[in-house]
């Protein structure tokens, strides 16, 4: 294995082919716009420079790697190279990080105090570009901010293949505009696109002006959005940040989401529906119990759901493919025996959506029917005429297919006709407000943590499965 020098210090090369990869990958950080590890290598922003012993500066992301090479990456003429370059980057670029939601995550503010520092050396007025065109639906960009690292671009080439975008124009005039007419809203995964960005070219219109990213904090989770199970950060409102004059809501709210990189998952991506989870999570909740409509107190509902579970003769249950590892397994231990149990699809794919692709999308919208299948199988729901009571846990479950004259026991978590419908309706939690694991189609299982707190009269499922199984009267 080829050993090489940087900053005198002997390192492994590795697999890793470029100065840049191993520099990384030994702790030695070298600042870089343009190059990206999932992303060709294109070396137009040329702030990656680094000394190589007897041949002066050059770019590390494309210098290859060699045995005995020897490179310093803090020398004098690498930091006047880098304040050269951010001088020139800056030459026409706006300042006004005041109102830029990259503020606090952009790179170009670190290089700047970091290896730069100064006032603009040119005194003309900035050349103005276009500010604030639209990509798409979900995207807005300003061209005034962009460094043309072509991070975008190469993204929609290389990893999504929709080649929406491309850079027009030659010298001041270049700029990074949608192909033929098209839009990024061809793109499901166009998204990737924002983080990918270095500084605030590319803006969500819906996280623009909604809050600092200082104040937030990112949760790690999964996305429930389909089988794949995306790992994901859910970004919410710090707590010695909460706001205290408007409605404690705001507190409470996901307000972007973005990938938490797993190799053996979504790599770096993760599709726009991901992005979508704080719509998702924050449809109106079902926070009362129900006995046909009427309001109760949770402990009355546990215990009337026992009391049909005791006194059912051929009991079915719909066993939700939204369940937590921790829950199914809560189900089998307490209640398998007493049901025939069928697992269900609690989301199918909506209108306009793409249903699966090459990438990571996948055709079952559930985050856990891998699981669920290995605990209660495959087969289609059979639900016999002379079934006495249903169990129907979660979304999904078309009730009038229901055979006639059956008790149902729902367990549901999101306001909805059918919670009045049932004879007894329990409102349960949602992964925001708990710990748990999903098993992807792979086999592959990922945590989720709570990020938001479990409103009042809500129970865990896996606490409840176990209630169900005690006897009429038993203390919930």
């Amino acid at each position: 294995m080829p050993v090489m020098f940087i900053n005198d210090q002997p390192v492994d090369t590795g697999e890793h082919r470029t100065v840049l990869q191993v520099a990384l990958a030994n702790g030695f950080y070298v600042p870089h716009f343009c190059w990206h590890p999932e992303l060709s290598i294109v070396g137009n922003c040329r702030v990656c420079v680094v000394e190589q012993e007897g041949r002066g500066v050059g770019i590390a992301c494309n210098m290859p790697v060699a045995e005995g090479l020897r490179i310093q990456t803090e020398s004098e003429p690498v930091r006047a190279q880098r304040k050269a370059m951010l001088q020139f980057i800056l030459l026409n670029h706006p300042v006004d990080c005041g109102i830029c939601d990259k503020a606090g995550e952009c790179t170009l503010q670190d290089y700047h105090y970091a290896y730069n520092g100064a006032p603009a050396l040119s005194h003309e007025p900035k050349l103005h570009s276009t500010k604030f065109f639209p990509l798409s639906e979900r995207i807005i960009l300003d061209n005034e901010r962009c460094i043309l690292c072509s991070r975008c671009v190469r993204f929609t080439r290389e990893i999504s293949k929709s080649n929406v975008l491309g850079m027009e124009q030659r010298g001041d005039g270049m700029r990074v505009r949608p192909v033929e007419d098209r839009t990024l809203d061809d793109d499901p995964y166009s998204d990737n696109v924002i983080d990918l960005c270095p500084v605030g070219a590319l803006l969500s219109r819906s996280f623009q002006y909604q809050a600092r990213v200082w104040y937030l904090e990112p949760t790690a989770s999964v996305c429930p959005g389909c089988a794949r199970g995306c790992t994901v950060q859910l970004w919410h409102r710090r707590h010695e940040w909460r706001l205290k004059g408007l409605d404690g809501s705001h507190n409470e709210r996901i307000l972007r989401v973005t990938p938490l990189e797993n190799p053996r998952v979504n790599g770096a991506w993760i599709c726009n529906k991901g992005r979508d989870l704080g719509a998702l999570f924050g449809r109106p909740r079902a926070g009362q119990a129900l006995l046909k409509g009427r309001p109760v107190l949770l402990a009355e509902a546990i215990d009337a759901a026992r009391r049909l579970v005791r006194g059912a003769g051929r009991r079915v249950a719909l066993v939700s493919s939204w369940g937590s590892n921790e829950e199914l397994r809560a189900f089998r231990n307490a209640l398998a025996d007493r049901f025939t149990s069928f697992v269900k699809a609690d989301h199918r794919p909506g209108e306009g959506e793409v249903v699966e692709d090459d990438l990571l999308i996948r055709a079952d919208k559930n985050p856990n029917t891998h699981a669920a299948q290995a605990l209660f199988g495959n087969a289609p729901a059979d639900i016999p005429d002379d079934t006495e009571l249903v169990l129907v846990w979660g979304e999904g479950a078309d009730f009038s297919t229901l055979p006639r004259g059956a008790k149902i026991v729902h367990l549901g978590a999101w306001l909805q006709p059918e919670n009045g419908y049932a004879d007894v309706f329990i409102p349960i939690s949602i992964q925001t407000e708990r710990h748990g694991h999903y098993t992807s189609f792979e086999g592959v299982v990922s945590a989720f943590e709570p990020c938001q707190r479990r409103p009042e009269g809500v129970i865990d499922a896996e606490t409840l499965f176990p209630l169900l199984a005690a006897p009429p009267g038993s203390d919930t």
